[in-house]
């Protein structure tokens, strides 16, 4: 375990139990989390000096412009603060950060925090100018109009094309991940699911149907981190990062890897040796899944199976309570919440899994989880290990 890992935790995380906000700013349910993980620690809005948001969901022009509008409303006035934008995995990415500027003493509490009412709240659609052609790689693409679907649903293509991997299994993961929202009573949804059901839903982009798609909810969340010497005197469990690490690819699908390596390949095995544990040693998984094909890729490139092969682990039931590993275990983006970048929420229930407060299963004696996250079409990646 690095200097900089053994010297931070979280001690506070909050899920806002909201999965629709009408007409609520983004702003305010932010600060619903934000004061919720606070109060769960113990501490108050006047002790954070740390600030990390990727905001560009709800602010204009996103970035650091966006972090300081937030910073003001909050009444915050971080020393330290974080605006990275890598996509869903960017609270990740932040919380290994935090970590850093914890240990060398540049915070002492840090809040990370995101909300997003994608259900009302108006977004803005990335419009092509076909007499300005983009630079480099997107010249071949953007052109045509490619949707984010679409792109997800060609990795899908190309992992049944490479490897065999059938529209059933890919149906087993939401079915798996069902299972798990059936107890959590905020799940958006609870009812269970069949293979049958996930493969007569309406096809969106072949091969993902409207079932291998997660879920469009309104929501946030928030952790708050600070040093483990101080977290021996908050109010709640302390969870400990025990390693981290991020990595970066490319971001046009024709520049994809000819195996679909994601950058779990590298973000993956820093973790674990910052971490100093092993496969073997992980009690719990949350792996981020806007789709059902994207738990699948970071099983491979994580390690948790050979490359080609998460299609059979999953048809084994090792995602299941009781399985070799057991995932998403609030429901997640499938079943759970998907504001639009749902790496809070894989922290957040990591954190309640080692605290044994999980609200969908509970995974018995939980000691160890693991936390991944990606960024845009597999363009980035952050993995995280916490302990107890």
């Amino acid at each position: 375990m690095s200097d900089t890992s053994a010297k931070t935790s979280i001690v506070g995380a909050y899920e806002s139990p909201r999965r629709q906000a009408p007409r609520l700013h983004p702003f305010a349910l932010q600060m619903e989390c934000i004061s919720g993980a606070l109060a769960d620690a113990g501490l108050a809005l006047s002790d954070v000096d740390g600030l990390c948001v990727a905001a560009g969901d709800w602010a204009e022009g996103g970035g650091v412009s966006s972090l300081t509008e937030f910073a003001e409303y909050a009444g915050i006035k971080p020393t330290y603060f974080d605006s990275t934008d890598v996509g869903g995995c960017s609270y990740i990415v932040h919380a290994g950060h935090a970590a850093a500027a914890i240990a060398a003493g540049l915070a002492d509490v840090v809040v990370i925090s995101y909300a997003s009412c994608p259900r009302w709240w108006p977004l803005t659609t990335p419009s092509f100018d076909p007499f300005v052609l983009p630079a480099g790689p997107g010249q071949f693409e953007l052109p045509y109009g490619p949707t984010l679907i679409s792109a997800y649903a060609m990795f899908a293509q190309r992992h049944m094309a490479l490897y065999g991997t059938t529209s059933e299994q890919l149906a087993k993961v939401a079915v798996t991940f069902r299972q798990h929202a059936a107890n959590n009573p905020d799940a958006r949804f609870r009812t269970p699911l069949t293979i049958d059901d996930v493969l007569g839903s309406a096809m969106i982009a072949t091969p993902l149907r409207k079932l291998d798609c997660c879920v469009v909810t309104d929501g946030g969340g928030a952790i708050v981190m600070t040093s483990r010497e101080r977290a021996r005197d908050c109010r709640s469990k302390a969870v400990h990062l025990a390693g981290f690490g991020t990595a970066v690819a490319r971001t046009q699908i024709s520049q994809i890897d000819h195996d679909l390596t994601t950058p779990a390949a590298i973000s993956g095995p820093r973790a674990f040796a910052m971490a100093g544990v092993g496969h073997a040693d992980i009690d719990v998984a949350q792996l981020y899944d806007a789709f059902t094909i994207t738990p699948m890729l970071a099983l491979e490139d994580l390690g948790f199976c050979a490359k080609g092969e998460s299609g059979a682990f999953v048809d084994d039931g090792h995602l299941t309570l009781g399985g070799m590993l057991p995932c998403n275990t609030d429901g997640g983006g499938l079943s759970s919440n998907h504001p639009g970048k749902r790496g809070i929420f894989a922290m957040i229930e990591g954190v309640r899994q080692l605290r044994g407060e999980g609200p969908g299963v509970q995974v018995p004696d939980a000691e160890v989880a693991l936390v991944h996250g990606l960024g845009g079409t597999f363009c980035a990646a952050a993995t995280a290990i916490l302990t107890v």
